[in-house]
C-alpha cells in the first residue's frame, strides 16, 4: 500500500471515472496529523533506503538523500533549533533558495510545532523589515549566498522581535550569526515526538508565506497542518508522481509553489524530488538537467516553457519524461502546441493560489487539456463563478472564481486559515460562505473554466469587458513576441483602451510597421474589438520577485504620464 492510500482509502488508479473520483474522493485526517512524523518518519521506517531527494548544486555537486537520512537530519535540525530556544508556535524565517537545508529546516520546524515562514533570497532590507514586523519573526535562517545577510543586518534594527539569526555555507557573516550547518552537524539525532501541550494538532498553524504582491503589499497567508493533504491532488493526481520517479518543479523555496512540487504531494506518492540550486535560469541548462537526470515528471510556469522553447528542444533526450504540468499564470495555447510538437507531451494546466492548493486542473487520465482552459474543479474544492452580488452566473458569463467554504471549521483541506494578524483582510476575502480569489473566469457548458484575469486587470472598453490573457495569448502567437502585458489606458471616448506592453525576441526591432502588424494579427486571432490600440515596446516587463507580471505597475506609470 502506498502511503497516501491510508488517508484516502484507495489507489488513484482504482477510480474508474472522473465522476467516481468526485463522488468518492475524501481524506481522513487524524487530529494529531503532522506530515513530518506521519509521512516522512513512517517512510523512513518502512522504506529507509528509498530515495527522497536528488539535489544538484550550482557547481555540479550532487547529493542523494534517502528517507532514512532525511529523518536523521531533520531530527538533528530539530534538536539544534530547540537548543537555540525555538519552541512550538515560534515563527522562523527561511531564506534558503533551493538548498537541501531548506528540507531539513522546514521539516524540523514541523516536528517542533514552530511555524516556518518562507521568503525569497531576492529581498532587500525594506522587504525584511516588512516581513519581520508583520510576522513577529523570532529567528531567521539566511543563505550565505550573495549579500543576503548584509540586507538582513541592515533591516535588523527595525526588527525587534528577531532574537536569533543563522547563516548557511559555513560563512562568517558578521556579529551574532550562528553557523547553521555546524549547528545541525553537532546536534543529537535522538528526537522524540512531543506529547502533551507541546504536541501539534491539525488545526495548529504550520506554514506562513507572503502572497506574490501583484496588486499591493504581500499578505501573510497562514496554513495549518492539514495543508499537506491538499497536495495529494497536486502530487498524486495532477503531477502524476509515482514510486521510483523523480519529480522536478522549478520553484524557489521562497514561495509556497515550492511546496506544491518539492515536498508534500510527491512524498505522498513516494516519488523522489529533484532540486537544482541554480542562480540564473537558462532554458538550455534546464533541458540538460531533464535529460541527464532522467526526470519523469516536470512542472514549471508558462514563462519557463517559453524560454525552453527558444532552444532546440528536439535535440535533447527527454524519453524519461512522462508528464508535464504548469501553474502560476495562464498557459497560452501557443506554448502548449509548440511543446507538444517538440516533445510529444501535453502540458496539464492547474490553478491555485498562496491561499490554497490546486483547486482547478486537468487531471490525467480523466481530464484532457483544452489549450487555454484551466480545467475542471479539483476533487475536494467546490468552485463557483459569481457576480458582484455573490450569485452564480450562467455559462459563458465572466465572474469571479470563488471557493465555497462556510467557515474555518468546515473549510477544504488546503485552504488557508486566514491572513495572519489581518482580520479585516480575511473578512474582505472570505465572507458569506465564499472565499473570493480575486481572479475572474467564465465556465463553459462542459464545466471547464477559462481564465480571464485578476479583478483589477479587467479592461472595460466601450461597454466590453476584456481580459488581458486572451489578448496576450493572441500576441504570443506572433513570431516577434517573447512576452507581453495587456492593460487598460484611460480613453476619453471608450473609457479605457487596450494597451500592450511588449518584449520582442532577439532579431526584431520596434517600428510603426511592427505595431500595425501586431494590431492586425490580434484582430485576426481574436475578436477585433480587443486589439491593442496602444503598443509600447520595452526591454523587460515589471514583475514581482516571484516572476509574476505586475500590470498594476504599468497602469500606475501610465496614469502618471497624464
Amino acid at each position: 500500500m502506498l502511503i497516501y492510500e491510508k488517508y484516502i482509502g484507495r489507489n488513484r488508479d482504482d477510480y474508474a471515472t472522473l465522476e467516481d473520483l468526485y463522488r468518492n474522493f475524501s481524506i481522513q485526517c487524524p487530529e494529531d496529523f503532522n506530515f513530518a512524523y506521519d509521512i516522512l518518519d513512517r517512510l523512513a521506517i518502512e522504506k529507509p533506503e528509498k530515495l527522497a531527494m536528488f539535489w544538484v548544486g550550482k557547481d555540479g555537486e550532487e547529493k542523494e538523500i534517502s528517507f532514512a537520512e532525511m529523518k536523521r537530519w531533520t531530527d538533528k535540525t530539530a534538536n539544534y533549533f530547540k537548543s537555540l530556544g525555538i519552541k512550538k508556535g515560534d515563527l522562523v524565517l527561511l531564506v534558503l533558495k533551493r538548498s537541501y537545508l531548506f528540507w531539513y529546516a522546514i521539516l524540523a520546524l514541523h516536528k517542533i510545532g514552530a511555524v516556518a515562514v518562507q521568503a525569497t533570497h531576492l529581498l532587500t532590507a525594506k522587504d525584511y523589515v516588512y516581513r519581520c514586523q508583520s510576522g513577529g519573526i523570532k529567528m531567521a535562517v539566511i543563505t550565505g549566498d550573495n549579500d543576503c545577510t548584509g540586507h538582513f543586518d541592515e533591516a535588523l534594527p527595525s526588527c525587534p522581535t528577531v532574537e536569533i539569526k543563522a547563516v548557511t555555507g559555513h560563512k562568517a557573516a558578521g556579529e551574532g550569526w550562528h553557523d547553521f550547518e555546524a549547528g545541525i552537524e553537532t546536534a543529537s539525532e535522538n528526537w522524540e515526538r512531543p506529547t502533551g501541550e507541546e504536541a501539534t494538532k491539525f488545526s495548529d498553524i504550520m506554514i506562513m508565506a507572503f502572497s506574490s504582491g501583484t496588486t499591493g503589499y504581500p499578505k501573510m497567508v497562514a496554513h495549518d497542518h492539514t495543508y499537506p493533504f491538499g497536495h495529494i491532488a497536486t502530487g498524486v493526481f495532477w503531477h502524476r508522481a509515482e514510486p521510483g520517479g523523480l519529480h522536478f518543479t522549478i520553484s524557489d523555496t521562497g514561495w509556497l509553489k515550492s511546496l506544491w512540487g518539492k515536498l508534500y504531494g510527491q512524498w505522498f506518492a513516494e516519488s523522489a524530488v529533484f532540486a537544482y540550486d541554480f542562480d540564473a535560469f537558462d532554458g538550455a541548462d534546464i533541458l540538460e538537467k531533464l535529460e541527464k537526470y532522467r526526470i519523469t515528471t516536470f512542472c514549471a510556469p508558462p514563462t519557463i516553457y517559453r524560454f525552453m522553447l527558444k532552444e532546440e528542444v528536439e535535440k535533447y533526450d527527454l524519453s524519461a519524461l512522462k508528464h508535464c504540468t504548469t501553474a502560476g499564470e495562464a498557459l497560452n495555447p501557443e506554448v502548449y502546441n509548440k511543446w507538444k510538437q517538440a516533445t510529444g507531451l501535453r502540458i496539464f494546466e492547474g490553478f491555485g493560489q498562496s491561499e490554497m492548493t490546486l483547486c482547478c486542473s486537468t487531471l490525467y487520465p480523466w481530464v484532457q487539456p483544452k489549450p487555454g482552459s484551466m480545467g475542471l474543479p479539483t476533487p475536494g474544492y467546490k468552485l463557483v463563478v459569481v457576480d458582484n452580488d455573490g450569485e452564480e452566473v450562467d455559462p459563458g458569463v465572466i465572474g469571479e472564481i470563488c471557493v465555497k467554504a462556510e467557515n474555518l471549521e468546515n473549510k477544504t483541506m488546503g485552504l488557508f486559515m486566514g491572513y495572519y494578524r489581518d482580520e479585516d483582510g480575511t473578512q474582505e476575502a472570505w465572507h458569506d460562505g465564499l472565499y473570493h480569489t480575486g481572479d475572474t473566469a467564465y465556465c463553459d457548458e462542459l464545466g471547464f473554466l477559462w481564465y480571464v484575469g485578476r479583478n483589477d486587470d479587467i479592461i472595460k472598453s466601450s461597454g466590453y469587458r476584456i481580459g488581458p490573457f486572451e489578448v496576450e495569448s493572441a500576441l504570443a502567437e506572433h513570431p516577434a513576441v517573447l512576452e507581453s502585458a495587456v492593460t487598460g489606458i484611460p480613453d476619453p471616448i471608450r473609457g479605457f483602451s487596450v494597451k500592450a506592453t511588449v518584449v520582442l525576441l532577439n532579431g526584431y526591432e520596434p517600428s510603426e510597421e511592427l505595431i500595425k502588424e501586431l494590431q492586425n494579427h490580434v484582430k485576426k486571432t481574436t475578436a477585433p474589438y480587443k486589439y491593442p490600440r496602444v503598443i509600447e515596446f520595452v526591454d523587460e516587463l515589471p514583475k514581482t520577485i516571484s516572476g509574476k507580471i505586475r500590470r498594476v505597475e504599468i497602469r500606475e506609470k501610465d496614469l502618471k504620464k497624464k
